[in-house]
Order: C-alpha cells, then structure tokens, then sequence
C-alpha cells in the first residue's frame, strides 16, 4: 500500500473514531459537564487524591517532569480546572506567562483563588476549548490533563498545533484505555467502586452521580498510549513520545510542532 493510502486510512479511522465519540457522548459534552464541574469545583483536586488512592500527586508531579521549560515562555494550559498544572509550572519557572483555558467557569475560580494566594497571576479564558482564541504560533507550550476523554480531541489537538510555536510542544496528561483487556476490567471496576465512595463522601449533586456510567463508557472508547500517539503523529506532530503508569492506565505525551 502506498504511503498516501496509508495516511487516508488512518486519517479514516480517526475521524470515524471521533465521530462516534462525539455522537453517543455530545449531550454529556455540552449539557451536563457545566453542572458537573460547577459542582465539585471546590472539591475537585481532595476527591481526585482520595479517589487515586493518595497517588494524585504523584501523578501530577510524574507529569510535570516531562515539561521542559525556559525563562520568559508563553504557556497555555487549556482545560486548566484548578490551575493545579499552571501553578506548578509558575513554580518551576517564576517569569513565565501563563493563560489558563477552560469552559468551567466554577473550576477557574477555585483556580484563580488558589494562585493568588501563591502571588501568582493566570490569566484566564472560559471558553470552548474547540476553537482556541488564539492566534497562530503562539506559544512555547500547551498543556492538557484528565479532560480529553470529555473532548472530540481530534479538532483540540489540531487546535493546538495552530497556536503552537514552530519548535513548542505540547504535554498531555490523562487517564487511557490500557492495551491489556485484564487490566482494563479491574481498572473499571475499580473506578466504579472508586467513584461511588467519593461521591458519598464528598456529597456530590445529582447529575455528578449520574454521570458515574458515562465516565466509565467515556474511557471505553478512548484511546491506549499508542493509539494516542498515532493520533498526534496523524495530525503533524513531530517527535512524539510517551509514558505510561500502572498498566496503562494513566498516560503522558510529549510532541513537538515542526
């Protein structure tokens, strides 16, 4: 098979992928997730660690070891909920300017919040992280974690590539579909277990209750490591590379814009 015949495939496979994705699951996208995440805001990042069994953190911090950065970089965390990932790298990196894009207004304001109280400044974004109100060739880095199970990540993922600097990479967090089916069903199962107990504790509303099924389905259909990294190789990025934890479970990449 040829080589533009191999493309046209994967470029078929993606796109029908997506397709699917975004038919079963664009009502929870763009009705019910606003509701969800105005809910747990104020408890977004305790649930996360008690869910992850502690191990939040660490999972966090394993990510931010793959981002490399210079003084006086522009960086964008996009679906950026707390600001937990844009405080991190103010940390590292005291002169960079961040801009944090989410569509929860709720989530930004706990995140606001929590970098003024670390003299930090986000500039923030609400918004559809679909069509990035950005300009071209932006920034040096884009950011993204645990939301792109809620997005049609094709259309994201080029969309970043747009405001990416010719050179910059972008950095992706989130929890995958793992390559063993041993390891996806207790993985499943755990969540299911793992979501119940948090929504008890913490009290949550209605409609983040119900939509503990559509989370497990959400990452049913999503990607493994490789099969996300096909994705950003298929969209143009360069220099692609991966890690996983636990079996697959949870993944970060790294790619670059030529």
């Amino acid at each position: 098979m040829a080589n533009g015949e191999r493309a046209l495939d994967g470029a078929l496979h993606f796109s029908d992928r997506e397709d699917v994705r975004e038919k079963l699951f664009k009502r929870v996208w763009t009705q019910e997730l606003n509701d969800v995440f105005a809910d747990v805001a104020k408890y977004y990042d305790r649930a996360n660690y008690v869910a992850s069994l502690g191990l939040w953190n660490k999972f966090r911090n394993s990510f931010l070891a793959t981002i490399d950065l210079q003084s006086g970089q522009k960086a964008l965390d996009v679906c950026a909920g707390t600001n937990a990932v844009g405080i991190a790298m103010l940390r590292k990196q005291p002169d960079l300017k961040v801009c944090a894009m989410d569509r929860s207004a709720a989530m930004q304001e706990v995140g606001r919040q929590l970098a003024e109280k670390e003299g930090f400044h986000i500039e923030s974004v609400i918004g559809d992280v679909h069509k990035l109100p950005f300009p071209d060739n932006h920034f040096d880095v884009v950011t993204l974690q645990w939301a792109s199970r809620h997005l049609r990540v094709i259309d994201v993922y080029a969309e970043i590539r747009r405001v990416l600097k010719p050179g910059g990479y972008f950095y992706h967090c989130d929890m995958l579909r793992p390559g063993s089916k041993l390891v996806e069903r207790a993985y499943y199962a755990y969540l299911r277990v793992s979501l119940s107990v948090t929504a008890v504790l913490f009290q949550s509303g209605a409609t983040a209750r119900n939509c503990k099924k559509y989370f497990i389905d959400a990452l049913s259909l999503f990607y493994s490591a490789e099969e996300m990294s096909q994705l950003l190789r298929h969209l143009g990025y360069e220099n692609v590379s991966s890690k996983t934890l636990m079996g697959g479970m949870i993944g970060f990449h790294k790619a670059m814009k030529p």
